[in-house]
């Protein structure tokens, strides 16, 4: 069988409460926040099928890793620069590695983490532009593979990252509305598996499974390509300024 996915936002964060919390750099989780790790471990149904972990470089997306998923024997969760945020908020702006070294110890592997990470301005590789958000989405998916399929072919892994880099990574770009940039819940998993099995896809797509969807959707209809593409232009022309996107692409 091919690896599985199970991607998640993150908990909620001090920014999530108000605009004027995104000024706060790499904030922490919420009380209630902590609370909704507390619940999607009780709830996840594949605890004993993970075998590897992985978010990104931000605190939010760590602590909700471990404390939705850590366990003493599965981890450290392995940090991806490639799977921050889309916005060059401070709210979106990761730590230096080495306040993340100091602060999450040998429960975060940081090995995969570039120095300059945190720098998301004029040049930046993780720079808010429609063609490099693309780019670096793939660059995730093709580490994910790595790390899934190092594992075992039919490993599960879990995954936490950001609701508006969720839809670029996954490709899919339902429920978005023109007021809020994802459609994404705070602590939410959705399951994901690689289109080609064999792993010699450059891409590395990956597509949600059939009870994945059913579960969030029942008998709705997935979209088909030409309506994700729709769906993606709608984006673009709407939310670009929300994003802080270019829209060079």
């Amino acid at each position: 069988m091919a690896p599985t996915i199970h991607l998640v936002r993150h908990a909620q964060g001090y920014h999530n409460l108000n605009a004027e919390n995104e000024k706060l750099p790499d904030p922490d989780l919420t009380p209630l926040g902590n609370q909704q790790c507390a619940d999607l471990r009780a709830a996840f149904p594949h605890h004993d099928q993970l075998r590897g972990l992985v978010a990104s470089g931000m605190r939010r997306t760590l602590y909700t890793c471990l404390q939705s998923f850590g366990t003493d024997k599965l981890g450290p969760v392995i940090a991806l620069d490639t799977l921050q945020e889309v916005s060059d908020a401070p709210s979106d702006t990761g730590s230096s590695i080495e306040k993340l070294a100091a602060e999450f110890g040998d429960k975060a592997d940081l090995s995969r983490m570039r120095e300059g990470w945190n720098f998301k301005g004029e040049g930046s590789y993780f720079e808010p532009a429609l063609d490099k958000l693309a780019t670096r989405a793939r660059e995730a998916r093709v580490a994910l593979r790595e790390i899934a399929t190092g594992l075992g072919d039919d490993a599960h892994i879990a995954v936490v990252s950001h609701g508006a880099f969720l839809h670029f990574l996954t490709e899919e770009w339902h429920g978005i509305t023109n007021t809020y940039p994802t459609s994404w819940k705070n602590c939410e998993y959705r399951t994901f598996q690689f289109v080609d099995s064999t792993g010699q896809d450059p891409d590395a797509e990956i597509r949600e499974t059939d009870e994945s969807w059913r579960r969030r959707h029942g008998t709705l209809k997935v979209p088909t390509a030409e309506e994700q593409r729709e769906l993606r232009e709608m984006m673009v022309r709407e939310l670009s300024p929300f994003f802080k996107v270019k829209n060079h692409i």
